[in-house]
């Protein structure tokens, strides 16, 4: 296994972000009326921003330069994007930590055993925080389901971030030594995102305001393309590099279209229920992506 201390680290820092982020969008998809859901929600925020906080502060020197450099733990619209979504939400975001992780060199640092046991508490705690979000997710997703909740949030969005807390947990417990089925492996990995991917097409066509009629067919045609990709890689003889190729391919293209995206809604240019910083959320995603496909190609 690579190096235990790093993987850690840069799957922290990616995720906590990311599960933090979906606290934030849970909270603000409730109506007033649902005052437990909403403090529940923050506290998933405010624990999962500590998670987040501790892993920049540990990861000064220790995360691979190809990491720091995806894209996938900040991008150039993220500070901007968190001061703008809390502005319109009226949710805290604790963007002290964003400056942190910008300031983060790469792997020069030195590690000792009381290094590597931070590094477990870390992993151990932030188990121990997911397992509470999975259980809060599932049990809105069930809610709705019932309709006995309402929420702004589309009941498949809310399935597709309780899929990412689990894809998280099961990565952090085959670092922590649990025994974990192949739901880590690259290939495995690929089919998670394609679906990821072809799922955030269907959202943002179904959040940009009808009259961007232009990108909700250039956000239906990613979804097409994904589902196809999806198809194949589910197939037990197309395990070839051909695809992973094909796939790199259409996520620098989709990168691209997000990234523009991101822009167009910072800078209010796009009509849509958006908010800012989920802009720049689906951006990162793809960034991270990226670069799992580029380490197979």
């Amino acid at each position: 296994m690579e190096n235990y201390e790093r993987l850690s680290l840069e799957t922290n820092l990616f995720f906590a972000r990311i599960m933090k982020e979906h606290s934030l969008f849970l909270e603000a998809g409730f109506p007033g009326k649902n005052v437990d859901y909403i403090r529940r929600a923050e506290r998933f925020k405010t624990g999962f921003e500590g998670i987040l906080s501790q892993a920049a502060g540990l990861g000064n020197g220790m995360v691979g330069e190809k990491v720091l450099r995806s894209g996938e733990l900040f991008t150039q619209y993220t500070l901007d994007a968190e001061m703008q979504t809390a502005y319109l939400t009226g949710i805290g975001i604790n963007s002290g930590i964003t400056r942190q992780e910008m300031q983060l060199s790469s792997c020069c640092g030195r590690i000792s055993c009381g290094f590597t046991r931070q590094v477990e508490r870390l992993n151990e705690r932030a188990l121990r925080l997911l397992d509470g979000l999975i259980s809060f997710k599932e049990e809105i997703l069930r809610e709705v389901r019932a309709c006995n909740l309402y929420t702004a949030n589309y009941p498949l969005l809310i399935d597709h971030i309780l899929r990412e807390a689990k894809l998280y947990r099961c990565i952090l417990r085959k670092l922590q030594g649990y025994e974990e089925d192949g739901c880590c492996d690259i290939w495995s990995t690929e089919i998670f995102w394609n679906r990821i991917m072809m799922e955030h097409a269907l959202f943002i066509r179904g959040l940009l305001d009808p009259t961007e009629e232009e990108l909700i067919r250039t956000a239906d045609g990613f979804a097409q393309n994904y589902r196809e990709l999806l198809a194949e890689a589910k197939k037990a003889d197309c395990r070839a590099i051909e695809l992973t190729a094909r796939t790199l391919q259409e996520t620098v293209k989709y990168r691209d279209f997000k990234e523009a995206g991101t822009k167009g809604i910072s800078e209010c240019q796009i009509s849509s229920l958006i908010l800012p910083l989920l802009a720049d959320h689906v951006l990162r995603e793809a960034n991270h992506y990226l670069r799992l496909l580029e380490k197979k190609v």
